[in-house]
């Protein structure tokens, strides 16, 4: 007890923004303080924890062994004691907070622009800090803490973590209008025998495409690896190329004169896309207050300004 009465909680603040952060700077506009302040803190906190914390390697500051051991409980620390200090009633309007999200490019096309224009209108002093990965690493984001909230699509069974269905997608084609026949798709024979352009994030990602082939003892010839959904339009145009993806990213496709969408001529299994957060953020009403505008969008609905 003796130890805690060294320790004021805006360090606590400081020595997570900078284990966040890894980088004065950034901590510093984070925190809305200077960056002189932000240092004078981090010696405070080497003095008090007996270890540098944060060391400067190849132009980069890393975080030591004892700040890595120390991130995980400080965050949920510093969670629960948010929790307990906000009123029981969240209001978005009065609020300033940073949400992490984690998503794809698919995601951000489906939830960001109908999130943003809510959070404009309803909740301005709420930030969002929107970042793409793998589903790998936006579940170990979520699990180390550094994600506040991922949309993706997800293993079936993953320990230490929530996760909501925001709704069931299934798949389309996309092909160049004048390369399909009068019908306006292809039967699995055609389908087959075209190239493909496949969205993935890595080579070799697992897909449900393919594992449905597989199935069958069939195989597709993907021609383009892409990273990403939003230039797959102007891609297949023109081409002789097949695109099969998430049925809602085609939506501004369908609009395209050149473009035609129609559906696999084989089945492939729907999935479900969710978003999933850590146990550690249950007790968190700004956490499932967004949780809650998130579902709304994803499904068409306006969420309420509460």
């Amino acid at each position: 007890m003796n130890r805690l009465r060294r320790i004021d909680l805006n360090l606590m603040v400081t020595l997570h923004a900078l284990l966040t952060e890894k980088h004065i700077s950034r901590a510093a506009l984070r925190l809305h303080r200077s960056q002189p302040a932000v240092s004078h803190a981090l010696a405070h906190l080497r003095e008090i924890f007996d270890d540098p914390l944060l060391v400067r390697r190849g132009g980069k500051l890393e975080l030591t062994s004892r700040a890595r051991e120390l991130e995980r409980p400080l965050t949920d620390a510093l969670n629960q004691l948010g929790a307990l200090l906000d009123p029981p009633n969240f209001d978005p309007a009065r609020t300033n907070r940073v949400f992490r999200l984690a998503m794809s490019d698919y995601g951000a096309r489906i939830v960001l622009p109908g999130l943003v224009r809510f959070l404009r209108t309803h909740a301005k002093g709420i930030d969002l800090l929107v970042s793409q990965a793998s589903r790998e690493s936006m579940m170990t984001g979520v699990i180390d803490g550094e994600i506040d909230l991922a949309l993706g699509v997800f293993p079936a069974f993953v320990p230490e973590i929530r996760r909501e269905a925001l709704f069931t997608e299934s798949f389309a084609c996309l092909a160049d209008a004048a390369t399909l026949p009068p019908s306006g798709d292809l039967d699995l024979e055609g389908w087959l025998a075209r190239p493909h352009a496949q969205v993935a994030v890595r080579v070799g990602t697992d897909n449900e495409i393919d594992r449905s082939l597989a199935a069958m003892g069939l195989q597709r010839h993907v021609t383009v690896l892409l990273p990403h959904w939003s230039i797959a339009g102007d891609l297949i145009a023109g081409t002789d190329l097949i695109l099969t993806v998430a049925g809602r990213s085609l939506e501004q496709a369908e609009r395209d004169p050149r473009l035609r969408v129609f559906k696999p001529p084989f089945s492939i299994k729907p999935f479900d896309f969710e978003q999933i957060w850590h146990p550690r953020r249950e007790i968190d009403p700004g956490h499932r207050w967004i949780r809650q505008v998130v579902i709304q969008i994803a499904n068409g609905e306006t969420p309420s300004g509460q």
